[in-house]
């Protein structure tokens, strides 16, 4: 596979809903974020809505996010231009010049949804809230859902080739969630439109400590983990353990314990990345205790990544002239990126 690393090729698809925050991430204060290389600003008005606008006052630049608010909108910090909260100019520096009217901002259309804050990246005539990407574990009746947010420095595309490929787990993740048994087991991967799956049924183990302490029990146990790539940046990875003569099948196991992994990876630009993770879980539903240390936990397990990932991007910018190999343990992360590589060949340029 030829990996086109060109400082000038848009890497990202366009006309599309990246997340760009938790929902406890945005309130009154503006959050400045880059998304798919665009300054934007979030906040919440007052009744609780969503502002997103181009993180540039029209006037010199200064990015809003520094402004002063009032009300629902917001002031530049520079020279006092008063922009709505539709990105419209309100009142000009001099309060008696007439309001310039063609003083405006972009705005963005966003979307509140499985608490993650989505934005769409690209022609907003064309924005869809029914493409934002079905993560129904995180609201859905009998599911408890909980996160957090990682910045990465690497191309986002390495994330979803990691998340994609589980078996790193082994070696990433041998002190938490890896075992050598995934090197033994083989690995199913399916397309279904712009949808991959990877799939891998780990039958007749001893689980790993963490699903040994969600299970509560010991013996042996059938493990499986189903990842689930979505246009253009998420995966959800069903994963999860059942004794051993419980029932459980690769189609069908609610028998034992059962969690999905949420991932968004959300270019910022070409090498740097928004990681929102989180958990889903059919168990322990009203442990508040459990949730917060399992988000440690995961914090935890996911550090180990970031470690590796921005290793590796450091690596790709230092040796440009050698490309990615492939061997069959990267089939799903390779037609996740020839998926996007189609997409991005029919999407608007940024």
């Amino acid at each position: 596979m030829k990996t086109d690393h060109s400082k000038h090729q848009q890497t990202w698809v366009s006309n599309q809903w990246y997340v760009a925050a938790w929902d406890y991430e945005i309130d009154r204060t503006p959050l400045a974020r880059t998304i798919c290389n665009e300054t934007i600003m979030l906040y919440r008005r007052f009744d609780r809505t969503i502002v997103a606008l181009h993180d540039a006052c029209p006037h010199r630049l200064l990015p809003l996010s520094m402004g002063i608010k009032e009300g629902d909108d917001i002031r530049c910090r520079y020279h006092g231009l008063l922009i709505d909260s539709h990105g419209v100019a309100k009142e000009m520096p001099l309060k008696n010049d007439t309001v310039n009217k063609r003083a405006c901002v972009k705005t963005y259309h966003v979307v509140e949804r499985h608490r993650l804050i989505w934005v769409w990246i690209g022609e907003q005539d064309k924005c869809d809230p029914d493409l934002i990407a079905n993560f129904w574990p995180c609201s859905s009746e009998g599911w408890v859902f909980d996160g957090g947010y990682t910045p990465i420095a690497c191309d986002y595309r390495l994330m979803i080739d990691n998340l994609m490929d589980l078996t790193h787990e082994t070696y990433v993740h041998q002190n938490s969630i890896g075992q050598s048994e995934l090197m033994e087991t083989p690995i199913n991967t399916r397309v279904e439109g712009n949808q991959v799956f990877v799939e891998r049924w780990i039958p007749d183990i001893k689980a790993p400590p963490f699903w040994r302490d969600a299970l509560k029990q010991d013996g042996k146990v059938d493990r499986w983990q189903i990842c689930q790539f979505q246009i253009p940046n998420t995966i959800m990875i069903d994963v999860g353990v059942a004794p051993v003569g419980s029932g459980a099948t690769l189609q069908k196991h609610d028998q034992g314990v059962r969690g999905f992994v949420i991932d968004a990876i959300t270019p910022a630009t070409k090498t740097t990345s928004h990681y929102f993770w989180g958990m889903a879980r059919n168990f322990d539903l009203d442990d508040a205790g459990f949730t917060a240390r399992f988000r440690k936990q995961q914090s935890g397990v996911f550090d180990e990544d970031v470690a590796v990932l921005e290793a590796q991007q450091r690596s790709i910018d230092a040796n440009p002239n050698m490309k990615l190999k492939v061997f069959n343990i990267d089939e799903g992360g390779m037609k996740c990126r020839f998926i996007i590589n189609k997409m991005i060949e029919g999407s608007p340029k940024q």
